[in-house]
């Protein structure tokens, strides 16, 4: 342990592997000796050694009596928290709550004296740590001890210079909840929060913005009043981070609301954020928007929200469109789906047809909730022959799950309607001209092979993949030997060998001597 020049990794690993090595010293009435070699690794310079050493300090924390703890683990802590170097300081503070409670109220107090000197350290990763672990810290303390020393830590993170410091006192306001009286919330936690929530830095706002739920558990009118302003500032922010953050909360945080607080306060920032000049912006809000209709009721969302989805379905940017229509079912349970269903057409289409692949991929996925909520009448006169034009897209994974939208959607609409809408479409494409149809084609019934019944495989599935072994192209007939193989799971014995078999054997003698198709016809 003299030298500290090794690899990090090797330093890793050892750190990792000193919370195991009780029983090799002499079982738990030993397991203190390796808290020295662990100071050691506590005070290096790499942070995931130190973070690796912390977690086997505690690990053999619990494993000590409490004479151990006092007599071992309390001077590993002192020494830690007033060694000369800053790495010392930062793994100290994340051992204060295991000590804590183990050793006697002279000790105790002197463990959150010590932790006064850490939230203070000239230097801001040790604050920072120290503002990290103040939150299990104080979950040890007694709640006389927590309104006397703990909130003027509090305030220590809240008033630092530094917003790396400043932006975590939101977390430890959450964590202070629990361990304070509603009165002690109200006094110290709640004033602080509001004025971090103008704080100059958008860091520390942006915290805010994200942890805003969270702070609601202050209590109950909290969230009525003054928390509702502290949203309406930050949907209102200078820096679309900011913004994007706070519109990321609209729906959870209004949900408890009354409905005419949403429509007076809140809605209206909703209405500047749709046309927010952040593309960032108006896709946060509108993966969360259709939450308002619940909190709202049908009658309020019919007036007051169903223009903001038509301009969000509009959107330039197909990530604001697609956050929009893969949220539908909120609006789906509270008014229906229909008085959208001529505006989403063309919001359907457009991603549809948007040349990057990544958004016709989800849209895809979302085509057969959004066809459920449609219903079949909608989906055969609008959307059918979109679903079928994906068959063709020159991308793989587009046309691999235009072939599983074709399953999930029998799933939907079941077997009378796939036999009479869908599945006679898919089969006419075995002839297609463009082989990648007839490539999709075979995808398709290895699909949905599943789901159609075992008397339509062999009925209408198995002659259409016999009939294209003689297909041209060597792709697609190794592609029939591996649908073959799919279908024989839906056969039984007597139809594979007197159709499957003699077609297999065809290929084993190709007419093309290709490789590949032998080779998946002998599997």
């Amino acid at each position: 342990m003299g030298s500290m020049d090794d690899e990090e990794e090797v330093l890793s690993a050892l750190a990792t592997q000193m919370g195991q090595f009780s029983d090799y010293v002499g079982g738990k009435q030993y397991a203190h000796t390796l808290l020295e070699p662990l100071k050691i690794l506590c005070g290096v310079e790499d942070p995931p050694v130190r973070e690796k050493a912390i977690e086997s300090c505690i690990t053999i924390a619990r494993l000590l009596s409490k004479e151990q703890i006092n007599e071992h683990f309390f001077p590993l802590v002192k020494d830690l928290a007033t060694a000369d170097w800053f790495t010392s300081h930062i793994s100290a503070t994340g051992l204060f709550g295991v000590v804590y409670s183990h050793v006697p109220e002279s000790n105790q107090a002197e463990l959150r004296q010590l932790y006064k000197e850490l939230i203070k350290d000239s230097t801001t990763a040790v604050r920072r740590a120290a503002a990290t672990n103040l939150g299990k810290f104080a979950t040890e303390i007694l709640p006389k001890d927590v309104a006397e020393d703990v909130i003027p830590m509090f305030n220590s993170v809240a008033a630092d210079d530094q917003d790396s410091v400043r932006l975590l006192t939101i977390q430890l306001s959450i964590d202070l909840f629990e361990k304070l009286s509603q009165d002690d919330i109200n006094e110290n936690i709640i004033p602080t929060v509001l004025n971090l929530s103008r704080d100059s830095s958008w860091k520390v706002r942006y915290m805010v913005a994200e942890k805003l739920v969270n702070l609601t558990k202050a209590g109950e009118d909290v969230a009525k009043n003054e928390l509702v302003d502290v949203l309406v500032a930050l949907l209102k922010d200078g820096e679309p981070e900011v913004r994007s953050a706070a519109a990321c909360n609209i729906a959870e945080f209004s949900a408890p609301l009354n409905p005419d607080v949403i429509l007076t306060s809140i809605l209206p920032q909703v209405c500047m954020l749709v046309n927010d000049p952040s593309q960032h912006v108006r896709a946060a809000l509108a993966s969360v928007i259709t939450g308002l209709c619940a909190p709202l009721g049908k009658e309020k969302t019919l007036e007051s929200l169903f223009d903001l989805f038509l301009q969000l379905l509009r959107d330039e940017v197909a990530e604001v469109r697609l956050h929009v229509i893969s949220n539908l079912d909120a609006v789906n349970q509270v008014v229906g789906i229909q008085p959208l269903a001529d505006s989403l057409l063309p919001a359907i289409v457009r991603l549809a047809e948007d040349r990057e692949w990544r958004v016709r991929l989800a849209i895809i996925k979302y085509m057969p909730l959004i066809a459920k909520q449609l219903g079949i009448e909608f989906f055969n006169e609008k959307i059918s022959a979109l679903c079928l034009s994906w068959l063709g897209d020159p991308v793989y994974i587009i046309r691999e799950a235009a072939a599983d939208n074709i399953k999930h959607l029998i799933e939907v609409f079941g077997l009378d309607w796939a036999q009479t809408n869908i599945i006679p479409k898919v089969l006419t494409f075995y002839s297609h001209q463009n082989y990648l149809y007839r490539m999709t084609t075979l995808m398709a019934i290895s699909a949905f092979s599943s789901v159609v019944g075992n008397e339509v495989v062999e009925s209408t599935l198995l002659p259409i993949v016999i009939r294209m072994a003689e297909d041209p192209v060597p792709n697609i007939r190794f592609n029939v030997a591996k649908t073959l193989q799919v279908l024989c799971g839906y056969l039984d014995e007597n139809t594979i060998q007197r159709k499957v078999r003699p077609v297999l054997n065809q290929l084993l003698e190709d007419r093309d001597g290709d490789v590949d198709v032998r080779y998946f016809a002998n599997r």
